[in-house]
């Protein structure tokens, strides 16, 4: 059934169309689509007609019948069936993918394709624990492909270099793909649009790795992103998640087929660690398996969790908790495993079939939202993951250091409680939300005063569930640089870790070394008698290092730093944000994280006395990223509310070029072109209710900042 020379035009655009006589358009009676191949050319042909065979599907005299009448009165309708590539990036799955749905839908073949380009995840420099665990999820991606009689295509490439080959030697005509909402992948994705309509490839783009329509949030909020959890919980409001689309089944392929050569493993097939080129002797086994069959089968074991959805009752936070739970979801989200639309709604449906069908609070969602927060922040920020041109970041004189910064990376601090988690890290590519927050304040405003993006590069190296939008947007958060101000908690790096595992069974695990030393001394080592350890066989500054800094000072003036900084910033914009910042006349006792009675590195009884332990040890349960975000107003001089609620309601206007702090001492505050970024639900005056605004929340992120002041006897580690 060859197409007629008048179509030759609209074919090369993947179509062929034949005139329909009205004379000879019978009462429609069945409907039916087969495939075949035109003596013209290769292409699989849908052929879609009308034929009077009353309500049976036609036979094969019938399909000869329809080839005489089309060939005699152009009676018959040809579609040619389009080939379709579908483009994985973080969707790696096949439950709720429109995008994917979407390539099949109609097609007569479709190849999904996979890059291994330098844009992943926005940067080369990724640890060899991220790397297994994508290549992990590829491999199962392409098990569950097989079932389906399809592969995927692993390309190496940048897809802008490899895609007009494809389009022109798979005779494509249609390209679908995940939307994303990263600055530099919306520039990729333009580019990569641009080059298939070149080509007369149609591209569809369909949403499904973010809960909500970004754009569509940003333009009900006036065409800005919002920058404050409050003004994004009223937005959200407004809008319902949609529902996930069901995965794609070998009843959806119906006829599309993907064609596949004898030698597809050695051009298109998965690489191993070794032929990326790391050196996997000695790398212990994956504590996080990657791919969407795990991701499936942790989502029904978090499920199962109903006492906890029913009562909504965080579990105390203990020493188990800061180790990888079988429950835990944020690399499989991180990496589209697992679609967090899927994630959402089953947790709905079961809040309701547990609460009898009453509406769950948005607190319910923890991370989740958190993560559309941030998501929808960076979206129109280019420069999110930079202090220098971030219009919504506080400019910060950070210290540079080299050498304070490896010993932070590398777990050699001599504060046991956060090499042990930095360890952790980098062992795993996992730790704890509560242990990123003390690890993040401690690199930036508590003690060694290094840059929030230094930390953000070692995590975007080391850890499993690091995102762009994320990483960086909880790395300003904890460093006092935009969304939360509270510089005045900080936490104590033995303090904190003491009240969670008063044991030290988590520093025995990651930190053996250390390991003959009694719970008493086993965070403060220094402070052991000699005798402790010698029996401990560790001595301190020789097996294991002295502490690096003085946290009782470093933190002090730390804290007066970020002081100086926010008055300057109230003073310079006529906000007045600072009018209830406490002072503190004895150092920085009711500021710091101390339990009772300890005694830190250079304090006196002054700095502790006093001092409640907080309630950050109560975090959440190991593994979970659903936890309770508080979402009250917040409190603090009704003034300063009204400002900020006007100007943060559509955006923070960009900061001017960085000055001196007595240049911005002395400058008038006409202007109000910086407004520094609140979270509802904190006390501004310092209620010390948490340790940071965000401890409440999920397994995946987390933060913060600190300075390096007066060392305390560094020794080589």
């Amino acid at each position: 059934m060859p197409a007629h020379d008048d179509d030759k035009e609209a074919a090369t655009q993947g179509f062929t169309f034949v005139s329909l006589r009205a004379e000879n358009v019978m009462v429609l009676r069945y409907c039916y689509s087969a495939i075949a191949f035109t003596p013209r050319s290769s292409y699989r042909v849908a052929i879609a007609f009308n034929f009077d065979i009353q309500d049976r599907a036609p036979s094969v005299g019938d399909l000869n019948t329809l080839s005489t009448h089309s060939k005699q009165h152009n009676f018959c309708k040809f579609i040619m069936a389009p080939n379709s590539i579908h483009w994985f990036r973080k969707g790696l799955r096949l439950h709720d993918n429109p995008a994917l749905r979407e390539a099949v839908r109609g097609a007569g073949t479709v190849r999904c394709v996979y890059f291994l380009d330098p844009w992943f995840a926005g940067s080369s420099n990724l640890g060899v624990n991220r790397w297994r665990f994508l290549l992990q999820c590829l491999e199962d991606l392409d098990a569950s492909l097989r079932k389906l009689n399809s592969r995927l295509f692993v390309i190496r490439g940048q897809p802008a270099n490899v895609f007009p080959r494809l389009f022109k030697e798979w005779k494509i005509s249609r390209l679908t793909f995940e939307y994303d909402s990263e600055p530099f992948g919306k520039e990729r994705d333009a580019a990569i649009k641009k080059l298939a309509m070149e080509a007369g490839v149609e591209v569809s783009v369909k949403t499904s790795h973010t809960l909500y329509d970004l754009d569509r949030l940003i333009e009900l909020n006036g065409g800005q992103s919002p920058l404050t959890y409050k003004r994004f919980q009223t937005l959200i409001s407004r809008m319902a998640p949609r529902a996930p689309v069901e995965a794609l089944s070998e009843a959806f392929m119906g006829r599309c087929v993907t064609p596949v050569s004898d030698d597809h493993g050695d051009k298109y097939g998965v690489p191993s660690l070794e032929e990326l080129g790391f050196d996997t002797e000695g790398l212990p086994s994956a504590v996080w398996p990657g791919g969407e069959t795990e991701a499936l089968t942790r989502i029904e074991r978090h499920l199962e969790r109903k006492a906890w959805v029913a009562n909504f009752e965080r579990p105390r936070m203990n020493a188990n908790s800061l180790l990888a739970s079988p429950t835990g979801l944020s690399p499989y989200l991180r990496f589209g495993c697992l679609s967090c639309r899927l994630f959402y709604f089953k947790l709905t449906d079961l809040y309701r079939k547990v609460k009898k069908n009453s509406s769950p609070p948005l607190s319910l969602y923890g991370q989740l939202l958190w993560r559309e927060f941030f998501y929808t922040t960076a979206t129109t920020n280019p420069r999110f993951d930079k202090m220098e041109g971030n219009p919504i970041c506080v400019r910060i004189p950070w210290d540079r250091n080299p050498e304070a910064l490896a010993k932070w990376a590398q777990g050699h601090t001599g504060f046991p409680w956060i090499d042990a988690i930095m360890t952790q890290l980098r062992q795993e590519g996992w730790i704890h939300h509560l242990a990123r927050h003390a690890v993040a304040c401690f690199l930036t405003r508590g003690d060694l005063w290094i840059s929030w993006e230094e930390g953000m590069k070692v995590f975007e190296e080391l850890l499993l569930d690091a995102d762009w939008s994320v990483n960086a947007g909880s790395w300003m958060w904890l460093s006092c640089s935009s969304f939360f101000q509270q510089f005045f908690h900080c936490y104590c790096p033995v303090g904190f870790g003491r009240r969670t595992d008063p044991n030290g069974d988590f520093i025995r695990r990651y930190l053996p070394v250390l390991r003959g030393f009694p719970a008493k001394y086993i965070y403060d080592p220094w402070n052991a008698p000699d005798s402790v350890q010698a029996a401990a066989k560790c001595i301190i500054g020789v097996h294991y290092p002295k502490p690096m800094v003085n946290h009782a000072e470093a933190s002090r003036l730390n804290i007066e730093r970020m002081k100086q900084i926010y008055q300057q910033l109230s003073r310079y914009r006529g906000l007045g944000l600072l009018a209830s910042v406490p002072t503190n006349h004895q150092g920085n006792g009711a500021m710091m994280a101390y339990s009772p009675g300890e005694q830190q590195p250079g304090t006196t009884a002054a700095h502790t006395a006093g001092v409640s332990g907080s309630s950050v040890a109560n975090g959440n349960g190991s593994g979970s990223i659903l936890l309770n975000f508080d979402s009250e107003d917040q409190p603090g001089p009704s003034r300063v509310q009204q400002q900020q609620q006007q100007q943060q309601q559509h955006g923070f206007p960009t900061m001017p070029e960085p000055q001196s702090l007595s240049q911005r001492l002395h400058q008038p505050s006409s202007a109000h072109e910086f407004a520094v970024p609140q979270h509802p639900g904190r006390h501004l005056g310092g209620k010390r209710d948490r340790e940071s605004e965000r401890e409440a929340g999920g397994d995946d992120y987390s933060h913060g900042s600190s300075r390096k002041v007066q060392r305390q006897g560094t020794v080589r580690s």
